[in-house]
């Protein structure tokens, strides 16, 4: 099961996973079970359309088992082997059992058979997988010979329905793994620019404390071997090291006071690359250079959040963000569509701290939904 970086599930995958699985069983399932159906009620001999019935049931009912088991993560690797093994018994076992019914008129196993080929590589991998589908076309034919029918009709059938099953049930799962990477994709995305931004950081501390503090350690080592002999000059040693100290303290504080109040023109178009490298096309507007410091300091965090949110929790595939200025109120506009759900989700808490920190500066945000389109609206009052 898929999940988010906070550790929940991600309800939207687990919904596409349990739609893809039910399609699979369906198809394979349903296959196997009307044509079997239509061969044990048009038969006449009550004990074969009897034994008929149960080899239909059996393999059917193993069949769901074991599909269920391996496309479902959370079965462990001795219950899926479990329920391999009985699908693998029950096929053998409806070859007499099915066999017989209806034979003069219905090429009744072919319609196991096919099921049983067209799952295989889906079940036990693709070499084993296709040697049991090679196996159950043989068989299918072996029937056909034992029964008196068509050799080449119940080979015909048999591959007809294995490439039907096959591709009802291996064209979801592929979209369903295209689906898990893309979103693994979006939120190691999401991770990434994270980290560059730490490791820029990193390096700029690095490069700034770096030759400060080697000297610092200099100069207090050589105070110390001074002060024994010469107490001036080890007093002057100290007195540069205590006034490099604190200006790497003040530099240190211009640093990191850089980073809170980032260039807002720098963070959108930051975002904008981070977003259209997700795969979301994204349209930024409006003039952000000329606000103040402080609107720029209280916007930045809300933009941060609402693209994350973008990348997150959402199957956007365009982002427009438009930033305007009319008199004393500069307002912000975040607008995506892929928005899922109905009210707020466990991820809106950041949000609604952001509201908070937002209308202590007598500001506002505000969030709707209108079917898939999420759009997150924040005005500032410009302050002299």
């Amino acid at each position: 099961m898929s999940v988010t970086e906070s550790g929940r599930p991600d309800v939207r995958l687990r919904r596409a996973r349990w739609v893809v699985l039910l399609f699979a069983l369906v198809a394979a399932v349903a296959t196997a079970l009307a044509g079997g159906l239509v061969g044990v009620l048009g038969e006449d001999d009550a004990t074969r359309a009897a034994l008929g019935a149960l080899g239909v049931t059996l393999f059917c009912s193993a069949q769901a088992g074991a599909l269920y088991a391996v496309l479902t993560p959370s079965v462990g690797e001795p219950a899926r082997r479990r329920r391999l093994v009985a699908f693998l018994l029950a096929a053998a076992a409806s070859v007499p059992l099915v066999g017989p019914a209806d034979a003069d008129d219905w090429e009744t196993w072919a319609w196991l058979g096919g099921p049983l080929a067209g799952s295989a590589p889906l079940l036990l991998g693709r070499v084993a997988g296709t040697a049991l589908a090679a196996v159950a076309v043989g068989v299918s034919a072996l029937v056909g010979w034992w029964t008196g029918g068509s050799v080449p009709t119940y080979v015909l059938l048999t591959l007809i329905n294995a490439i039907t099953v096959a591709a009802l049930c291996g064209v979801p799962m592929w979209l369903w793994d295209l689906l898990v990477e893309a979103r693994e994709g979006r939120v190691a995305q999401a991770r990434l620019a994270a980290t560059e931004e730490r490791l820029r950081f990193a390096r700029d501390v690095h490069d700034l404390l770096g030759h400060t503090l080697s000297v610092i350690a200099l100069k207090t080592e050589l105070a110390a071997r001074l002060a024994p002999v010469d107490g001036d000059r080890a007093g002057r040693e100290a007195e540069e090291a205590r006034a490099l100290a604190a200006s790497a303290l003040n530099e240190m504080r211009q640093v990191v006071h850089g980073y809170r109040t980032v260039d807002l023109t720098g963070q959108l178009d930051a975002i904008r690359r981070v977003l259209e490298s997700s795969g979301v096309r994204c349209t930024v507007t409006g003039s952000a250079g000329s606000l103040p410091e402080q609107v720029s300091a209280l916007l930045i965090p809300v933009l941060r959040e609402a693209s994350t949110n973008v990348l997150r929790h959402s199957r956007a595939r365009w982002c427009t963000i438009d930033i305007g200025r009319e008199g004393d109120e500069v307002r912000m506009t975040v607008i995506n569509d892929g928005a899922t759900g109905d009210g707020p989700d466990a991820h809106s808490s950041g949000l609604r701290g952001l509201a908070d920190r937002l209308a202590e500066a007598g500001g506002t945000l505000r969030s709707d939904r209108d079917g898939d389109t999420f759009t997150l609206d924040v005005t500032l009052a410009v302050r002299p």
